[in-house]
């Protein structure tokens, strides 16, 4: 009987212990609910994301895979032979037309250049000499005093001293083109590559890549189009037009909308595919289009401005779609729509929004009509 007692007492210990943590866990809840509800996630103000309603270009239009490529890329060679004595850029960067890149031992070429000089005038001092002559002897001649054969040979001495200035000039040209030729510069701009050539290597003339150059801004798109595309594109006016624009989709999904600089249609059309190249020129100085890769292009002929919205932002009931819009006064307010098409992760809405409303994006499932809320805003990155 005396071994029940303790464990009675045991029992009635863990028991009490028991109703403690119970009691106690009701009470941290009760003191962590408020903070909980302070953070967004309470039952009495619940927490939302938004996002503004944009009005897009929402154009219907056949899209094509188009080939981004570089109006000018320039492989940079030597026109003269020697060794590299500076390479004089940052591999990767952005060079301008002009820029020094290379440059070639000239030592050789200055005094080939400074050989040419000095021929040149000893050429002008012959000319000067034999021109002297020439004029006295056609002094004497008047006077009966030199013979027929001396004028002769003075005039021709004369000619030949003129004719050995133009040669001698020439030659001075040609010495200082080689020279220049030393200093490599930039055709255009662009970015440069890898730097194919190093110091110290010997490279010879037209026989050597030294490095690449691609142009980005502007930048060509090529893709082709059936030929009743082609007759309908022809036969539109504003496809013609300066102000002609292409949706472009670009590698990652982004979608840009950029106005052709120019373009032009292939003269012919395959007898393969029966399609027909056209040549699009873009401004690119947001370098989202780069040289080589591939992008989904469609012509835009007449662009089409729609209100848009998030698909995240729909909910749907009996009675069709709707969302819920914060207000100034951080009130949800629910919106019935009329809904168009399906563009990606967005869909057009022909009426119940515009411009600038803030629609919830997350947390719909919590909200009512004329409900209380708190709001942050999220940024649209396709602007970004």
């Amino acid at each position: 009987m005396l071994l029940t007692k303790p464990h009675k007492t045991i029992i009635l210990k863990y028991t009490l212990l028991v109703f403690v943590c119970i009691a106690f866990g009701w009470y941290l809840k009760g003191k962590m609910t408020p903070k909980m509800g302070m953070m967004g996630f309470g039952q009495s103000t619940p927490y939302v994301l938004t996002k503004e309603v944009q009005v897009a270009d929402t154009t219907v239009a056949k899209s094509n895979i188009g080939h981004v490529e570089a109006i000018n890329e320039v492989s940079l060679q030597p026109e003269v032979s020697g060794t590299v004595e500076e390479v004089l850029f940052e591999e990767g960067s952005f060079v301008k037309a002009g820029d020094l890149l290379f440059r070639i031992d000239p030592r050789t070429f200055q005094a080939t250049l400074n050989l040419r000089k000095a021929e040149l005038e000893a050429a002008e001092a012959t000319l000067t000499e034999a021109e002297r002559n020439y004029h006295r002897q056609i002094k004497l001649s008047k006077q009966n005093i030199a013979s027929k054969a001396t004028f002769d040979t003075a005039e021709s001495a004369y000619l030949r001293a003129k004719a050995a200035v133009e040669q001698a000039k020439a030659g001075l040209e040609l010495a200082q083109i080689d020279y220049d030729r030393t200093f490599i510069k930039s055709p255009i701009n662009g970015y440069i590559g890898k730097a194919l050539v190093t110091k110290g290597n010997r490279v010879i003339a037209s026989q050597q890549v030294l490095a690449k150059i691609v142009q980005i801004d502007p930048v060509r798109i090529t893709f082709t189009v059936t030929d009743k595309d082609y007759l309908n594109f022809n036969n539109d006016e504003q496809a013609k037009s300066e102000s002609m624009k292409a949706r472009i989709i670009l590698p990652n999904g982004q979608t840009i909308v950029k106005q052709f600089r120019s373009s032009f249609v292939n003269n012919e059309v395959s007898t393969g595919t029966a399609t027909v190249s056209i040549y699009g020129d873009f401004d690119n100085k947001d370098e989202k289009l780069v040289p080589g890769s591939y992008v989904q292009i469609a012509m835009l002929f007449k662009p089409e401005m729609n209100i848009v919205v998030d698909q995240a932002a729909l909910a749907q009931d009996e009675n069709g779609f709707y969302v819920f819009v914060v207000t100034e006064d951080n009130v949800a307010e629910e919106r019935r729509l009329e809904m168009g098409e399906v563009l990606g992760d967005k869909q057009i809405v022909k009426s119940g929004l515009k411009q600038g409303d803030k629609v919830v994006i997350k947390g719909i499932q919590k909200l009512s009509n004329g409900m209380q809320v708190k709001a942050a805003l999220v940024p649209d990155m396709s602007e970004m």
